[in-house]
């Protein structure tokens, strides 16, 4: 019941976006598209890890200007040697429309409140323990994630993070059944641990009881 309210709390700050081209990408249904994005972003990542931020963007920036004057010089000898006049070769993308309404700004930035609204209220639920149980699993987290941050670093952490984006959803498309299966036997584990600990401590029954009336 508290796990249930505790959602109800949650859905209230957070709404789920809709499903679109995010997840077209991290479920492959495009792969040539999938695969420029996620091979893409890597490099980035990974030069990111090797380089300072500031000199991965120079660089980049660099080469995809190297390439647009090169491709616009290439086109304008190639139609002064066959005497055509396509006009400018990025015509096409100098009038896409990248303007961001004030419409969609307050949507996004409605939505960030949204979440910020539920991580603050969940935060706060957590360290000020109104549920005993809910917060020492957490604490067991944070206590985990130590040991992380003294296994890896940040951005080895974003690259570990990006790359199951790009993995563990397709995985668990193609194996749904025999995953779900294994996800229900250790979530029925967690919950009778959780409920042998509620019962043996009188604190987190005595909060349940008041919760009821």
């Amino acid at each position: 019941m508290a796990g249930k309210a505790r959602n109800a709390r949650y859905n209230n700050y957070v709404q789920l976006p809709e499903r679109g081209p995010v997840e077209s990408l991290i479920y492959w249904r495009d792969v040539k598209k999938s695969g420029i994005v996620f091979g893409a972003g890597l490099v980035i990542l990974l030069a990111i890890s090797c380089f300072s931020v500031i000199s991965v963007f120079a660089y980049l920036s660099l080469l995809t200007l190297a390439g647009t004057i090169a491709f616009r010089i290439y086109k304008n000898v190639l139609g002064a040697i066959q005497k055509t006049s396509e006009g400018h070769p990025f015509k096409e993308y100098l009038e896409l429309d990248l303007t961001i309404s004030q419409e969609k700004a307050q949507n996004v930035v409605g939505v960030v409140v949204a979440h910020l609204n539920g991580f603050i209220s969940e935060l706060r639920r957590l360290f000020l323990v109104d549920d005993l149980v809910d917060s020492i699993k957490f604490g067991v987290i944070l206590w985990v994630l130590t040991y992380i941050g003294a296994w890896f670093n940040g951005m080895t952490l974003v690259i570990l993070a990006f790359v199951a984006l790009f993995t563990l959803p397709k995985v668990y498309e193609n194996n749904k059944q025999s995953i779900d299966t294994y996800l229900d036997l250790v979530r029925s584990k967690i919950l009778e641990i959780t409920d042998k600990v509620k019962a043996a401590i009188p604190i987190g029954k005595k909060q349940e009881t008041d919760k009821d009336k």
